[in-house]
């Protein structure tokens, strides 16, 4: 078994794992021969993280080599994994270079960092980081599935992140739970109350692409699909909705520092499904898929 790579968007991968941190302690991280999957799967708040980001989205230089079809598959520590990211990224270094690759150290399996940069003084350094994991048995990996959820009732264009957030942290004041309602004239409601106090915040003309199986958004489709389909829809301004803990809607926008197009699908009183898109719209180097399930309102 031989991996090796180096990562040349050391800040883009960084950005990843902060918002992986912190959902939990320990991560799965999947690298085949054309991508690398990050799998957060035992969250105690019953949210889901399954992503799936493009080799050459991250890296350049990448040999992989095992016999479970050139696939590895490693729990980690996202704490240290953070740190070692940390170090490499351009924000924290002046890192030319970084070179991660899988080794053993006093007999202990590491995913080993090393990061090569220069001084003040042109002098060059190497600073290296040691990520103990476990590699998982290709019979385990293999039992990993994604949750399974119902057929969207609608899908949203989400507004920026980082907006949402604000205004998501000043509600968890009034309430342990949330709920987003859309439909599919473009309205995004989300909605906490409290016996004596009720706030709605709404967003109004937001997209609302279609989405295919595999998470990807399609803007375009065939005159004659659309009308079939629009015969088949419910009034466009019925509004679907569904309850989630706001702990962990605001652990999910934690993804505002790496995302730049968001869609969300709601699954009345099933799950939220949001997929947090890297990258530009027209070359999307991957994706994050969070699985948030409803609360039931008693």
């Amino acid at each position: 078994m031989r991996f090796r790579a180096t990562v040349q968007s050391a800040l883009t991968f960084y950005r990843l794992v902060q918002t992986i941190e912190k959902l939990q302690k320990k991560c799965i991280v999947k690298f085949s021969e054309t991508a690398m999957h990050i799998i957060c799967n035992h969250e105690e708040g019953g949210i889901q993280v399954w992503s799936k980001i493009r080799v050459d989205a991250l890296f350049i230089d990448y040999r992989i080599l095992s016999h479970s079809n050139n696939e590895i598959t490693l729990n980690l520590p996202t704490d240290a994994l953070s740190t070692a990211l940390r170090s490499a990224s351009a924000e924290h270094t002046s890192a030319t270079e970084v070179v991660m690759k899988l080794a053993k150290k006093n007999n202990v399996p590491v995913l080993s960092f090393e990061i090569f940069g220069t001084t003040n003084l042109g002098r060059r350094v190497k600073v290296a980081h040691d990520v103990r994991i476990e590699v998982m048995k290709p019979a385990d990996a293999a039992m990993l599935t994604e949750p399974r959820c119902p057929e969207p009732d609608v899908q949203i264009m989400l507004p920026p992140l980082a907006k949402m957030r604000a205004v998501v942290e000043r509600m968890r004041s009034l309430s342990d739970v949330i709920a987003v309602r859309a439909n599919s004239s473009g309205c995004l409601q989300l909605s906490a109350s409290t016996e004596a106090v009720k706030a709605d915040i709404t967003w109004n003309n937001c997209s609302h692409p279609r989405m295919t199986g595999d998470g990807a958004s399609q803007t375009n489709a065939n005159a004659d699909q659309d009308e079939n389909e629009e015969r088949e829809r419910p009034d466009p301004k019925q509004l679907f909705s569904v309850l989630v803990h706001t702990r962990s809607f605001l652990k999910f926008l934690n993804a505002h520092t790496v995302s730049k197009t968001t869609i969300a699908c709601v699954c009345q009183g099933h799950c939220l499904i949001l997929f947090v898109y890297i990258g530009d719209s027209a070359d999307v180097g991957g994706v994050l898929t969070f699985y948030i399930p409803s609360v039931f309102d008693d």
